[in-house]
This record gives C-alpha cells, structure tokens and sequence, in this order.
C-alpha cells in the first residue's frame, strides 16, 4: 500500500469545494447532494467568488469551513479533496495551488483551457505522485457502463459502425444561462469540449479509441441576443460539428452535434454490429448528466425491445437521485472513493485528460484543415 493510499484509509475523506456559491451553479446542483448521500464523503471547507460569498454559501449549506481564496482552501488541513467546479479559465491556477498543497484533486471537465493547460496540469500532478480525478461522468452513468458490457459479452458481435446525431442544448438560437462565457471560444467552455466532447469520452469506453479523424465545423448562429439587455453577441465558437473516423477496433464511426435543441432528435446514437443493434436515445446530447434509454435486438430477433439497465449499475445510497443530474456526480464520487482506499484507478485522472485533451485538439485541427 502506498503511503499516499494509507493517507485515506479513515473515513470520511475531507471535501473542499472550490466555487460552491450559494446562489446557483453546478456545485450547489450536483456536487452538494451527492456529497450529502454518500457516507464516504465530509464536505468541510467551501470557497467562492469572494470571502463574503463563501461566508454566505457556508450559512446556507452547514458547512464549518469558509475560507476566501481557493489557495487558504488548498493548505487548509481538514481538506484531503479539492474539488474544483469554477469556469475553466480559472482551473489552472487554482489546481496547481492544490497540487501544490500535496492534494487529491476532483476537477470539473474541461480540465484545461486547451491542451497545453490540460498538458501541463498532468505532467504536475504525475511529478508529485498525486491522485487526480476529472468530472467525465458519462463514465459513471449506470445506462453507459451498462452498454459496455453488453458490447463486451458480443451482443452485437463484432461492431461494425457508430453513428450520433445530438444536440447540444446551448449554441443555438437562444441566449442561454451565463451565455456569452459559452460564446468565446478563448473560455474554452464550447459546444466541442462540453456535451460532444463528454459524449465522445464515453463513446470511446464503450467502443475503443477513435484512431482515425475527418471534421467539418460551422457557426451557423452568427447572432445571438441577450433577452434581458438586449444586447448582440456574435459567437466564435463551432455551432456544428460533424466527425467522421475510424476506431481501433476498425469500426467506422460518425458524430453530428448541433446547436441548440431540435423539435426532432436530441440524441440518438446507434451501435450497429454483425450480430445486433443497440439504441441509445435521450432528449439531451449531454450523456454526462441527461436520462437515456437503450434499445436492442440480436440474433434472430425482428424488432428491437427496451433493455432496462439491470439494479445492480445503481448505488443504493444515491436512489433519491435518479433522474437528477447529481446522480451520475454522485456515482463517480463513490468510485473515487473505492479509488482513494484501495488504489484502484476507474475514474479518469488528469493523464486520462489531457489525452482526451488530445484527441479534441486532433479534431480542431482536422477540421481547419478543410
């Protein structure tokens, strides 16, 4: 057992969250009631935009512990977990205080604003033999673990092609909640990295690694209105993005996002092999965080039939959650858990993200290129 393994032998493991506000956002959202449902865990030290808003969110959360600057938050000894959930321009500084402190850190995904951030923060936390987590939680969701291994025990066979068709939800035609940070492509919190890249993470635990990439992307909404001033913003930031490629397994695969929500298909992935098929729809393109049904059929069946995600994918402790986006938050907090006592390694660390990193600059480039 490592010495950094031994340090979380006693539960509960101390939680600080960096950008929990007692207004809105998705720490309060998400983050705070997993936390709250899982035994593991002790919420006990919060910072936010300011000392008097980590003093307010303190008050209305219970928590014992605010503190002005995620920097106090990071040296502060009760904390064995920081958890970063503030936009993405301000990850690198705050996580390199953390690392720098010689603390396990949770970061919301994207890790990085780009991949020379998501890079650099990797290469950190591997010199310092730390344990890293990043929020891809489509992993945890108990619909795609699930897919997985009905892929895995050949129930279609050898996969053949996978296509999505999705939207994204914002970037569309309406000014959405905190819309012009999602606007500018320099926040690096845009329609590629957020619900397409999240939905590709997961794509690629199902099926393999994509190996091979071709991309178009466009604004098409080269306008958008701030309902409340009335002010025009014009986005820099794909609104369309459609890749083509190849996995390792060989199998093809093709991906369109598009901005917005469509009086149609919101989601729609189809997993189609010599033996079967598998459908995976949803009203929302964000696998991350929306609810999803799967439907199959295989061998010498006519039609496909609903395939109800067995009980055995679901955490007992998290039941109140089903439904909410909190529960699959909630599911990777329980794995890293498992993860901090016994050393395993299931949920992605930031190695794990800079390669994503990787592969969504790879598609950038691609599609510069035509």
């Amino acid at each position: 057992m490592s010495s950094s393994q031994a340090s979380f032998q006693q539960a509960p493991i101390g939680v600080g969250i960096v950008g929990l506000s007692a207004r809105r956002g998705w720490a309060s959202r998400a983050h705070l009631p997993a936390l709250q449902r899982l035994d593991g865990f002790e919420l006990r030290a919060l910072s936010a935009s300011s000392p008097e808003s980590a003093r307010q969110a303190a008050e209305k959360y219970a928590v014992a512990r605010s503190y002005g600057t995620a920097d106090e938050l990071a040296a502060a000894d009760e904390v064995d977990l920081v958890v970063v959930t503030v936009k993405v321009p301000n990850h690198r500084e705050i996580i390199q205080s953390a690392l720098a402190a010689g603390k396990a850190v949770l970061s919301e995904w994207p890790l990085g604003n780009g991949l020379a951030e998501a890079e650099e923060l990797a290469a950190t936390a591997a010199e310092r033999g730390l344990r890293t987590f990043t929020g891809l939680q489509a992993r945890s969701a108990p619909a795609v673990r699930y897919l997985r291994d009905l892929v895995a025990d050949g129930y279609v066979g050898e996969v053949l092609s996978t296509s999505v068709v999705a939207s994204g939800g914002s970037w569309g035609a309406l000014f959405p909640e905190g819309g012009a940070y999602l606007l500018d492509r320099a926040n690096g919190a845009t329609m590629l990295t957020i619900p397409f890249g999240h939905t590709l993470d997961g794509l690629t635990m199902v099926l393999g690694n994509v190996e091979e990439v071709t991309t178009v992307t466009a604004t098409r909404h080269r306008e958008v209105q701030d309902p409340q001033t009335g002010r025009v913003f014009r986005p820099n930031v794909a609104d369309q993005v459609v890749l083509g490629g190849v996995l390792s397994s060989g199998a093809v695969v093709s991906v369109h996002y598009r901005g917005g929500l469509s009086r149609g298909t919101n989601f729609h992935w189809e997993i189609n092999g010599t033996d079967g098929d598998l459908v995976v729809t949803g009203d929302t393109g964000h696998l991350q965080m929306g609810e999803f049904s799967i439907d199959g059929a295989h061998g010498s069946d006519a039609k496909l039939s609903r395939l109800a995600v067995p009980e055995r994918y679901f955490d007992p402790a998290l039941n109140e959650l089903r439904g909410t986006p909190a529960y699959n938050v909630g599911a990777a907090y329980a794995q890293i858990q498992r993860d901090l006592t016994d050393g395993s390694s299931d949920v992605p660390d930031f190695a794990h993200a800079a390669r994503h990193h990787r592969l969504l600059d790879r598609i950038e480039r691609a599609a510069e290129r035509v």
